[in-house]
């Protein structure tokens, strides 16, 4: 843990914003994607985690002169399994855009953040075996990805400079077959809720 307070103090010193770092913690969820959304947050039988590092470039800042950025990311997630017996470790990467919406709320900047891309597993998540043992579905380590976040400018909120562009926040990870559309994957899929602390650099 002391690794990433350091690495977040050396960005803040050479902070241009082109880049984003984000680190994230969280758990498993029994609720899909749309449950989540309006706040129906179960949780999973299991303590199931997931600690997943993610790196961003802005590709365009104040899209169609809105207040929307655009980011290419891509990430490494390593998920806790060691908890039901006989499973191992699964580690995933991610290659997604991902579109921020910013607000300007009480002195504070608030995101909104959409992304979409693809996910890889180096094994099949517990979560997705489980449902889809449960709903005689299919697995597949390659699913659609999506991450859904809300947060906040820490540095704003505390109204020191040195912080602006750092955010803290709460992310949906999804993965899913899209109904069958990857890999016949119809229903199974997962869902982790994470808080996060991200550096834009």
């Amino acid at each position: 843990m002391k690794i990433f307070i350091l690495l977040f103090v050396f960005l803040n010193l050479v902070a241009q914003d082109n880049y984003s770092l984000r680190v994230a913690y969280g758990e498993a969820s029994s609720s899909d994607f749309g449950e989540l959304l309006s706040g129906n947050m179960k949780s999973h039988a299991e303590e199931l985690t997931v600690l997943a590092v993610d790196g961003g470039y802005l590709l365009k800042e104040g899209l169609y002169e809105l207040p929307v950025d655009i980011y290419l990311k891509g990430g490494l997630s390593y998920f806790d399994d060691s908890s039901v017996d006989g499973r191992n470790n699964v580690y995933e990467g991610t290659f997604y855009i991902k579109a921020y919406w910013n607000f300007d709320f009480l002195d504070n900047r608030v995101r909104v953040g959409f992304g979409e891309g693809i996910s890889y597993t180096s094994a099949i998540i517990y979560t997705e075996y489980k449902e889809a043992l449960d709903e005689n579905d299919n697995n597949s380590n390659w699913l659609n990805y999506l991450d859904f976040s809300v947060d906040f400018d820490l540095g704003r909120l505390v109204t020191y400079k040195p912080l602006y562009g750092t955010y803290i926040g709460w992310a949906i990870k999804h993965r899913s077959g899209i109904y069958g559309l990857i890999n016949d994957v119809n229903n199974g899929g997962s869902n982790y809720n994470t808080f996060y602390l991200q550096k834009n650099f």
